[in-house]
């Protein structure tokens, strides 16, 4: 069977991605991706595209639905580029994850027989997201807020995303009848004309304090004084106004320069029983609740006894190393960025964390240079980008000889790539938990425990 676009083909889903999307075989063996679809699923699929040995697909027609499916309780699910899994059950969703973290370990990794616990739920997979950046874009209406589609720069607008909490649908109706009442317009890629780009929304869950920043092509808006009035007549509860400048042809959403127009530069947060300021640039898991059980794993595998050393690579702002600084003798954070850096030492000032010390470096020098200074720590936490640790990072690590480390990781083929070579270094991976901190997309952070052999 030679497969070609616009062909309809019977197709049943046996597995997914890493993406979300389901895949399933032609009867001649062809591997064909279709978006939205679930395990046991039984389709009709009209082929999209056709590589050498794999291809493209979407639904014509689902013959026999998977148990797994449930109606989409969004109506902009299938073409906003944020949630994969709204239309399956969620105990679903989580089988689907352990899947991903195993088969990757397994695959990848070439370990078998390791302990995987059950990924640790989300008591709340709706309401959970602390931050929300929403792009601006003109229509004949006015300015709209929503989210890119899969893949492109073409806003969807939406008036209630289910990740976000309700006062940020508020907050973003109250802009959008703000800039329409003004006569102002969102920023135009193409043209780069236009003052609004991105509405960017904080919220403090245990302290109730909001941060709405607006990101601007220029340095404010017409009327900003009638606005801020609208937002803190509602929201009395707004601690925070700013205005991010962002002049550059450029994807980044946030410029470097801010200007606080009401209240302070920055919201507070509790996390693990510790404060911390959260500031437009600031790093701060977007899930306070899940990032508490993450973090309380994090420090249940690294077993300190209160005389250890603890060194914290890609620390950010501190977060994981100052919640166990506590209990060992001395924390040791590393952070390539300046700010961050800034923000960590803050945060340790803010808690009354005396032995705590921030190096801002690239985690691989700044560990060389720990090394050469003789300090040896007794438990090293990792806690890296999506593209996970490069391998002279690990040589550096497994350098120290610490006698544990422990990897918190956002991306499991990452994980299990460096979690090989961690092992051929003398580490044995001893178990993983997977946590669901984004719930209802394709993301799974994971903890992995190591014990130098």
């Amino acid at each position: 069977m030679n497969l070609k676009k616009n062909d309809i083909v019977n197709l049943k889903i046996t597995s997914m991605t890493a993406q979300g999307s389901g895949v399933g075989k032609t009867e001649d063996g062809m591997v064909v991706f279709v978006p939205l679809t679930a395990v046991g699923d039984e389709l009709e699929v009209r082929i999209l595209k056709v590589k050498k040995t794999y291809s493209y697909g979407k639904i014509e027609r689902i013959i026999t639905p998977s148990p797994s499916r449930i109606e989409p309780d969004c109506g902009v699910f299938s073409k906003c580029g944020g949630c994969v899994y709204r239309h399956i059950d969620y105990n679903s969703e989580l089988e689907i994850k352990h899947r991903r973290v195993s088969d990757a370990v397994q695959r990848i990794g070439g370990f078998s027989g390791l302990k995987i616990n059950p990924v640790v739920k989300n008591d709340r997979p709706n309401r959970y997201r602390n931050k929300a950046q929403l792009p601006a874009r003109n229509t004949e209406n006015g300015v709209e807020f929503g989210f890119y589609a899969n893949h492109s720069h073409r806003v969807i607008p939406c008036e209630d995303c289910l990740l976000q909490p309700e006062s940020f649908n508020r907050i973003a109706e109250i802009v959008r009848e703000f800039t329409r009442a003004t006569n102002q317009t969102a920023y135009d890629e193409m043209t780069g004309r236009g003052k609004l780009r991105h509405l960017y929304i904080r919220y403090a869950e245990m302290t109730d304090e909001l941060m709405v920043c607006f990101v601007v092509n220029g340095n404010g808006l017409k009327s900003e004084d009638v606005l801020i009035d609208a937002l803190k007549k509602e929201f009395p509860n707004i601690k925070s106004v700013i205005f991010n400048s962002n002049t550059e042809n450029t994807n980044v959403v946030l410029g470097r320069k801010n200007r606080t127009a009401f209240g302070r530069d920055y919201i507070t947060d509790v996390l693990c029983g510790k404060s911390f300021k959260i500031s437009p640039l600031s790093f701060y898991q977007v899930n306070r609740r899940q990032a508490e059980k993450l973090y309380k794993i994090a420090a249940d595998y690294a077993d300190l006894r209160g005389d250890e050393v603890l060194l914290d690579l890609y620390c950010g702002t501190g977060t994981i190393g100052l919640t166990m600084a506590d209990r060992c003798k001395s924390l040791i954070g590393v952070e390539l960025v300046a700010d961050a850096v800034r923000d960590a030492e803050e945060n340790a000032r803010l808690n009354n964390i005396c032995n705590a010390r921030f190096i801002c470096a690239d985690a691989s020098k700044a560990a060389e240079e720990l090394k050469k200074e003789g300090i040896s720590p007794d438990v090293v936490v990792i806690d890296p980008p999506r593209k996970g640790c490069d391998s002279s990072l690990i040589e550096t690590v497994v350098g120290m000889s610490p006698e544990k480390i422990v990897y918190v990781s956002c991306d499991p083929e990452t994980l299990a790539r460096d979690l090989r070579l961690f092992d051929k270094n003398n580490y044995s991976v001893k178990e993983l938990t997977p946590v669901d901190l984004f719930s209802r997309t394709p993301h799974v952070e994971t903890v992995a425990k190591l014990i130098r052999r």
